[in-house]
């Protein structure tokens, strides 16, 4: 049995390594399969000698059997909107992959044979966005994988999109003979939505990196006080979560020299008569209250890691074929409600993290809230040049979508398919929003971090060799592709730059 998890994921479909089939698969996929064929062969099974859904009562004549899985798969490739890209395309055909690869579905081993040779072609099925409901399985969807399988429908290829005939034919790649219930063992389970949010928990993972980082680099630059994220201070609050997120801030900011101690702000003795404190006594919650905000997300992003790796190697169709107790069983593993909520819950944790970014962007672009930066981090001619201003709009606008976009997929469900579908996950849905989410935030996380290194630039002479190693790695990363903002030019091109240097880095 075929063992997944994330790292898994990220090999295959962000870095493009080849996937392997194994003997072992192999036996117990082809003993599941002549089970079900010797099983079947007297008895009415749903999806083999039925109709499906709600035309499940009725009976299919044997010599149509075959034909039924094809009329299937092509009746249901009706997807719309935006393709897949290629990265969670694979995902996607990895997913179904390794669900198969359990050996519980019945399908026939030259399904997994056929999804590997795409994978290690680097074939990308076109399989559309829009059209699964997420319960019964992501069938639009997968109907798409699987009528490009088949030979038909369009694929993408060295970056260009044809005619799946064409390029299987040009690469020598024979197409899938669907046999005994195969068309809806590749369509009949929740491989769509548990394929994009593996992807989505990646780049979650990713965001999580750099919203640590860039809070830690804030507080050095102004220097805050280093109890926010003592041991002293959070050990008392009892979630691992904001243990461990001031742990990383403690390891991150061990040899800076900006942080200061607490006992440090009285050490000058100030006038007994005096009223109001010169020294700030305590930063604005965005800067010291990162343990607290950022701690649930990764409580959140760990739980939803669990819950998608669980569905990766799960078998989420039906029936369930079982060689051991010797029965074929119908039920409905193919809703998809676990990753539906976990994908809520992620998109919300994400969009938390765009807020706390675009709140200490603003911090750090208002000087009169900050007292340490010049307007809008200007190193030119104060209303002459602009600075950083123009990318704030876009960082605002943006967290405001994101906020929009974090209602939930998961209590939005719309009973279809003649009734039968009564309550569905929307669990694509809810996964490709997140997808949406994310890249979002990786917007707003650029912008911000081209902040964060802008006010290193300001920072004296004295103070900027004074910043943790971390700092200093991360500030030269960012400065490697995107120079110091003194002029007024066009920054698109180097938020563009920014968001790939932090979707690449691998955490």
């Amino acid at each position: 049995m075929s063992i997944l998890n994330l790292k898994d994921i990220e090999n295959v479909a962000l870095n493009f390594e080849k996937v392997h089939t194994r003997s072992e698969d192999r036996d117990h996929l082809q003993e599941s399969f002549q089970f079900l064929e010797d099983f079947s062969k007297d008895k009415i099974i749903y999806g083999i000698n039925t109709g499906f859904g709600p035309m499940a009562q009725f009976k299919i004549a044997p010599e149509k059997l075959n034909q039924l899985q094809y009329n299937l798969i092509r009746s249901h490739s009706s997807g719309t909107g935006l393709a897949l890209d290629e990265i969670h395309a694979r995902a996607v055909m990895q997913a179904r992959m390794n669900n198969f690869a359990q050996g519980n579905s019945g399908i026939s081993f030259g399904v997994v044979e056929k999804i590997a040779e795409f994978l290690n072609a680097r074939i990308t099925p076109e399989i559309f966005e829009h059209g699964g409901v997420g319960a019964s399985g992501d069938l639009v969807q997968l109907a798409h994988l699987a009528l490009c399988l088949i030979g038909e429908g369009y694929v993408y290829y060295q970056g260009e999109r044809r005619p799946t005939h064409d390029v299987l034919k040009q690469l020598n790649i024979k197409p899938l003979e669907v046999k005994l219930r195969d068309g809806l063992g590749l369509m009949n389970g929740t491989s769509c939505m548990t394929g994009i949010g593996a992807v989505n928990l990646v780049y979650a993972e990713r965001l999580l990196f750099w919203s640590l980082a860039s809070s830690c680099m804030i507080n050095e630059v102004v220097e805050s006080y280093d109890d926010s994220f003592s041991n002293g201070l959070n050990q008392v609050k009892r979630h691992k979560g904001q243990t461990e997120v001031a742990q990383f801030m403690r390891d991150f900011l061990k040899d800076s020299n900006l942080i200061k101690k607490r006992e440090e702000l009285f050490k000058n003795h100030q006038d007994e008569d005096e009223t109001e404190l010169k020294k700030k006594v305590q930063e604005y919650y965005s800067i010291r209250c990162v343990p607290q905000i950022i701690g649930p997300v990764l409580d959140t992003i760990n739980q939803a890691k669990e819950v998608v790796e669980n569905e990766l190697n799960s078998t989420n169709d039906n029936p369930v074929v079982s060689v051991e107790e010797q029965n074929v069983f119908h039920g409905g593993n193919f809703h998809g409600d676990y990753i539906s909520l976990e994908m809520d819950k992620l998109k919300l944790v994400i969009t938390r993290l765009t807020m706390l970014a675009e709140r200490q962007l603003n911090f750090l672009l208002n000087n009169r809230i900050n007292g340490l930066f010049p307007p809008f981090l200007n190193a030119g001619t104060l209303g002459f040049n602009f600075g950083i201003q123009g990318m704030q709009f876009t960082a605002t606008s943006t967290t405001a979508e994101n906020q929009m976009l974090s209602n939930s997929m998961y209590v939005h469900s719309i009973s279809n398919n003649n009734d039968n579908q009564d309550i569905v996950s929307m669990g694509t849905n809810s996964a490709l929003i997140t997808k949406r989410v994310i890249d979002n935030a990786f917007q707003v996380m650029a912008i911000h971090l081209i902040a964060v290194c802008q006010t290193i630039d300001l920072l004296p002479n004295e103070k900027k060799n004074l910043i943790s190693k971390k700092s200093k790695e991360i500030y030269n990363l960012i400065r490697s592709e995107v120079a110091m903002v003194t002029e007024d030019v066009p920054p698109f091109e180097s938020i563009q730059k920014v968001i790939q240097i932090l979707k690449n880095k691998a955490v």
